[in-house]
């Protein structure tokens, strides 16, 4: 399981050290894709396969299925871990989710999130000033 948030700084080449509490739990290669909330979602290859497989069982004749189908799978890529615990980002995903030279990896349970700093940022502060709403919403449901 990923937990923990970890700043660390993307290369002129797009390159960035996987955080050393992550690469346990991941092989030589990982899946890049696309994330919710403009960031770029990281997944070990087992974990990427299991989401795949989900997607491939929603409706094909639903247009929100297809859309999401689309918007992971098409924008979804194979990546090495070099010998060094580096990945190269595409460049289509570092603009996607606004990557500069701060970064910041979350855990978030079976996936990773990278983050450009000031997204992440300001994304956590919505969300940590809204914690009390949310639990409470979570909790009407049976959540928490």
């Amino acid at each position: 399981m990923f937990i923990g948030e970890y700043t660390h700084t993307l290369d002129k080449k797009r390159r960035v050290s996987l955080p050393q509490a992550f690469r346990s739990e991941l092989d030589e290669t990982v899946v890049l894709t696309r994330g919710l909330d403009s960031c770029v979602f990281l997944f070990a290859e087992e974990a990427w396969e299991n989401i795949a497989d989900e997607l491939a069982s929603l409706p094909f004749g639903d247009a929100d299925s297809r859309g999401l189908n689309r918007f992971l799978l098409a924008g979804a890529r194979e990546v090495s871990i070099d010998g060094s615990g580096r990945i190269l980002v595409p460049d289509f995903l570092a603009e996607f989710a606004k990557l500069q030279k701060e970064v910041v990896f979350t855990g978030v349970h079976s996936r990773i999130e990278l983050w450009g700093a000031d997204q992440w940022e300001a994304y956590s502060a919505d969300v940590e000033s809204q914690a009390d709403l949310l639990a409470q919403t979570l909790g009407d449901v049976g959540m928490i």
